[in-house]
């Protein structure tokens, strides 16, 4: 019996180990040569792993990508769980808080987040997965937003809906200044420029041009 359990636990970490090495290996494959282009002989081959050994742990290049996406997620609420952060959205600094955390969150993890960009662009099934996925993260910064209704202040619009517009925001930008150099804004944008425009235009949208005010 210590023997089987002993040989079940080797096999398990040999699995893991091998899992790891292909979410790294896909990570530089995508880097490389981007997502769509990437096959799955490319990422085993990265790995330094038979082909066939893809399969016994994901179905596919779209489901290595989803592992990536949750791995990614669990950093970010790692991240949120530390110090500095605020909930309160009629507090600018705790608006910039959670744009410079997205901006560096995606300048870190920019294969990924460009590869979920092309993914949900070509497959309209995985644009519904990668929405379900992310649909707690929007619920969770819509609630950031009552902060202001609770306060006395008028959202644009539904929480749900701005919090939605809010994170398409993040990523557009992100992607634009960060994947194409000058972006759409014909120059290089310091990350601490692109970090203080995009916090000041949510903060305005949420509480008017002239700061919070109760009641309006």
């Amino acid at each position: 019996m210590a023997e089987a359990t002993a040989g079940a636990g080797t096999r398990k970490l040999r699995a893991a180990r091998t899992e790891a090495a292909l979410k790294e290996a896909g990570l530089r494959v995508f880097a490389r040569v981007g997502y769509l282009n990437a096959k799955i002989t490319d990422i085993t081959t990265e790995a330094g792993r038979a082909a066939g050994s893809f399969y016994s742990h994901f179905a596919g290049k779209e489901e290595l990508l989803e592992a990536l996406l949750v791995d990614l997620l669990a950093e970010a609420d790692e991240t949120a769980a530390g110090p500095g952060h605020s909930d309160d959205f009629t507090d600018l600094a705790a608006v910039r808080w959670h744009v410079a955390a997205f901006w560096r969150l995606f300048r870190a993890h920019r294969p990924v987040m460009i590869a979920l960009n092309q993914a949900a662009m070509v497959d309209a099934r995985f644009a519904d997965r990668l929405r379900e996925i992310l649909t707690p993260d929007v619920a969770h910064l819509a609630g950031h937003l009552r902060h202001v209704t609770a306060a006395g202040g008028e959202l644009p619009g539904d929480p749900l809906v701005v919090a939605s517009a809010i994170s398409a925001l993040l990523w557009q930008a992100a992607y634009a200044w960060q994947t194409r150099g000058a972006g759409d804004v014909g120059r290089t944008l310091p990350d601490d420029e692109a970090i203080d425009t995009l916090a000041r235009l949510i903060h305005r949208g949420v509480v008017g041009a002239g700061g919070f005010v109760a009641g309006g």
